[in-house]
Parts: C-alpha cells; structure tokens; sequence
C-alpha cells in the first residue's frame, strides 16, 4: 500500500514537473531562450489537447444549431453570390472570370483576418485556464490555428462548388499551394503570439488593428485583380497581405507567383517570426499578470 502511494506521489511530482511554466523576473537571455523553447516544445507535444480545445470551441459556438458552421459557409456564399455579380459588372470582367477568384480570396483572406482578431485576444480569452492550469503557453496558439483551420474546412465547400459550376481547371500548379499554407500556418502562431502578448497588456490595440485590417482588406486585391492596376500596382509587392495572400491564391487559380512575390512574402514571414520570438522571450514571465 505504502509503494503504491509512493509511486502516486512521484508520478504527480514528474507531471507538475513537466509541466511547470517558469515565471520569473531577472533571468538572463539565454535562461528566457531555453525557456520558450521548451514552452513550444511542450506546446507541440500536447497538440492532442489543442485540437480537442478548438473541436469544443466550434461546439459550444454552435450549440444548438442545426446546421452547426455550415451556417458560416452558407452566409459566405450568399455573400460571395451577390458581391460577385455586382463588382463583375462594375469591374466590366465576365463572372466566369471574377467569381472564382473572389471566392477563393473572400474566404481566404476571412481565414487571414479572424486569425489576427482572434490573436489579439488568444491570451485574454484563456484567462481562467492561464491562472487555474499549467499549460504551456503555446497551446493556446495551437487552439486559434487548429479552430481557424477547421473552419476553413467548412468554407472551402464553396470554392468546390463555384470551381465545378464555372469548370475551372486544376493544374499541377496548384500544389504550390501547400508549402504556402504551411508558411500561413507558421506566420499564424506567430501573430497570434506577438499580437496576444502585447494586447494583454495595451487592451486598446485591438481596435486599431481592426481598423488597420479594413484598410488592408481595400488595399491588398482581395476584392480586385491585381491586373487591373497594370503599372500602377506595383507598391503591392510591399504589401504583405498581398503577397501573402498571392502565394496561395495564385497557384490555386492555375499559376505560379513571380520570384518577387515570393521574396517578398517569405521576408516578411522572417522578420515577423523574428520580431514575435523577440517579443516573446522579454514577456513571457509577464503574460499571466498582464491578463
């Protein structure tokens, strides 16, 4: 009996262990590295717990519905319906042309923007779990990514369906696709950490980078072509929601982006990363008390 609760006892002393999140102040840079690393390698190792979190997240959102996020899917289509047909018109472009590229960047670039607003308060909303459980912080992270990543499951039914209504050919070029949307995924933890970190503290950011999103969202051809600037477009390539976006668009319309697209888009993916990773080592010890 007194073997079993030994063993009891050290088994709840290794997870604690194994878990514990490190918070204090005065540590040197190499100490905070080391500690975020093992804060993400931790993070990364319970991605069971982030998917289970985000499945629940979406459950609870849609409690009760019939439909469940097919009702989101149904609304972006209608959407999709109505504002394609008008801005063909006003673009002077043939609907078989236009629909399916706005389809593809509405729902694209709707996955892009709930990731930065939902990122602005990935920390705040997990304020109970955060004071009450020892999980690393990058769970959180994982949860946004994986909801966010589900969610898009459920509104790429509507590019299915727009693609086969308008026979919109498939090429090999769309595989490009795939290592752009891994870059999405890592330039997605990364915002939702740096943006998580610095709204716990400043909890006026978020309106700012709401209406900085509106801006973007006029700016970076989501609801044109790029083409239809000709010359004129040329500051696009300094825009990172544009390249960004392109990346992934370009190649699932049939063709690749120029190499200055790709620059463009993996320099900033660079410099975010950087900047997120810089951040996080100087507050980490501080997002709990922030919150």
């Amino acid at each position: 009996m007194d073997l079993v609760k030994q063993s009891d006892v050290s088994t709840s002393q290794d997870e604690e262990t194994e878990f514990a999140i490190d918070l204090r102040h005065g540590l040197g840079l190499i100490a905070r590295h080391r500690m975020a690393c093992g804060d993400v390698a931790k993070g990364f190792g319970l991605w069971r717990l982030a998917l289970t979190l985000s499945w629940l997240d979406i459950r609870l959102r849609y409690r009760g519905s019939i439909l469940g996020p097919f009702w989101l899917t149904l609304s972006t289509a209608l959407m999709i319906g109505s504002l394609g047909f008008l801005y063909a018109f006003l673009f002077h472009t043939p609907i078989r042309d236009y629909l399916p590229f706005l389809s593809l960047s509405l729902i694209l670039w709707t996955f892009i923007a709930t990731i930065i607003s939902e990122g602005c308060t990935v920390f705040v909303s997990a304020e109970g779990m955060i004071r009450s459980m020892r999980i690393p912080f990058s769970v959180y992270l994982g949860q946004l990514l994986a909801r966010n990543i589900l969610i898009l499951g459920h509104n790429v039914v509507v590019i299915v369906v727009v693609f086969l209504a308008f026979q919109v050919p498939v090429s090999f070029a769309a595989f490009a696709a795939i290592p752009a949307f891994l870059i999405w995924m890592v330039d997605g933890i990364a915002t939702a950490l740096l943006l998580g970190a610095i709204c716990a503290r400043f909890r006026d950011i978020p309106p700012i980078i709401g209406s900085i999103m509106q801006i973007a969202f006029y700016v970076s051809a989501v609801m044109f072509k790029p083409e239809f600037l000709g010359k004129r477009g040329w500051f696009l390539l300094y825009d990172p929601f544009f390249t960004l976006l392109q990346i992934v668009r370009q190649p699932l319309l049939g063709s690749i982006p120029g190499y200055a697209t790709y620059l463009s888009a993996i320099g900033f993916s660079i410099a975010l990363c950087a900047l997120t990773w810089y951040t996080f080592l100087r507050v980490r010890h501080r997002i709990a008390f922030w919150i």
